[in-house]
């Protein structure tokens, strides 16, 4: 058996973005040479971010492509906090949501150890979304000092989808910028129609190649670059362009695009009947997070009586891939922190597994997991109990 439900760590390369990637490695050129190859390149490149803009709704110019989704937040975070207090030594707030990506978190908590920065939490409502009256409080207070709002679009870990426009709204003229890495291509995400300042999305969570991604900024809005070299991407992320992966991005971004619809509809239904195989087989287990305005592939489990990283072992020896929250914290002995934004005690947190499907995930695999999973908490429970 082997069954993987870690589609929010990354997916599958799709056929036709590994075709394209293949394809554009043969074609040799840098981008930013004058000459013909390079030439060649740039107009891949170029057709690329106009696909992008296409679906995203914003302009081709608004794209600067980056190496990660991680990069992509760092230049957006240290770029604006920069320039801010370049321009005004008093505006040294960066306000975000509890429980956002480490790719978030870890900057800001930078910026406030190193540069004075001054971190306000935006508080998280118990079904998963942020407390926007706390936001509210929050913007009237200090509204001349910030310098950054950071919401994410969609959380990576329960899957709950926030309320963007309205956070822009309450921000009038400070910056927004939302990490949309797990919304983009799964569900409606309209760049000028949120009116964000910056967003970042990735390619290898629809389907597209590791190490490329990109941090959608509005035309006409100046921040500090965090690299500095070529003067590549409007001179805020110097470097080579990834050609082959910039390429092979928009082609996945495009696949998803077209058949958004029909992959929501799939994988939200076996995200319900995952939901239910697992209440089934464990009835006292909890759903985490809203039913109601979230992702279609994430689901989070609390199993009382149990410890989540023996969860995750068994169920990898038994041919079953989860995980204990994000990826880019594997590894790391700590509880989650977006669980315990939710009000989970720490107990619940370290029995907490996510399950994350994708479009290839079958129904078939649902029953599968369905016939394992009862048998794997019984034993990690009779262990935990015994180690007591």
């Amino acid at each position: 058996m082997d069954i993987y439900l870690d589609h929010a760590a990354t997916t599958p390369m799709i056929p036709e973005a590994l075709a394209a990637l293949t394809e554009q490695i043969k074609e040799f050129g840098n981008a930013s040479s004058l000459h013909t190859a390079g030439r060649a390149v740039r107009k891949k490149v170029e057709e690329a971010r106009e696909t992008l803009a296409s679906i995203l709704n914003c302009q081709a110019g608004e794209i600067i492509f980056t190496g990660s989704g991680t990069e992509a937040n760092n230049t957006a975070i240290k770029g604006f906090y920069w320039k801010a207090v370049q321009e005004d030594l008093l505006r040294n707030v960066i306000v975000v949501a509890a429980f956002e990506h480490h790719a978030t978190l870890e900057p800001v908590e930078w910026l406030e150890d190193h540069e004075g920065a001054i971190v306000i939490h935006i508080p998280i409502l118990a079904h998963g979304s942020i407390d926007l009256d706390a936001l509210a409080d929050i913007i009237k207070a200090e509204r001349e000092h910030i310098a950054l709002i950071c919401v994410m679009h969609s959380n990576n870990e329960i899957g709950t989808i926030q309320p963007i426009a309205e956070v822009v709204a309450l921000a009038g003229d400070i910056p927004v910028h939302t990490d949309a890495v797990q919304s983009f291509g799964k569900v409606p995400f309209d760049f000028a129609g949120l009116g964000v300042t910056s967003a970042t999305i990735s390619a290898h969570k629809i389907g597209g190649p590791l190490g490329v991604a990109a941090l959608i900024l509005q035309r006409g809005i100046d921040i500090t670059p965090v690299l500095h070299g070529g003067g590549q991407e409007r001179d805020i992320r110097s470097g080579t362009l990834n050609a082959p992966s910039i390429v092979a991005f928009a082609v996945a971004a495009q696949w998803a695009a077209d058949h958004r619809e029909e992959n929501y509809s799939k994988v939200s239904g076996l995200r319900s009947l995952l939901a239910k195989v697992v209440l089934d087989a464990v009835p006292d287990a909890r759903v985490n997070g809203s039913s109601l305005a979230m992702l279609p592939g994430i689901l989070n489990v609390t199993f009382p009586g149990t410890e989540s990283d023996s969860l995750l072992l068994m169920l990898d020896n038994a041919g079953i891939a989860s995980s204990t929250g994000s990826a880019c914290s594997a590894g790391v002995q700590r509880p989650s922190h977006v669980l315990l934004a939710l009000g989970l005690e720490e107990r619940e947190v370290r029995a907490s597994l996510r399950f994350s499907l994708g479009t290839s995930t079958t129904a078939e695999e649902i029953h599968l997991v369905g016939e394992v999973i009862a048998g794997v908490v019984a034993s990690v429970r009779a262990a935990y109990k015994g180690a007591k």
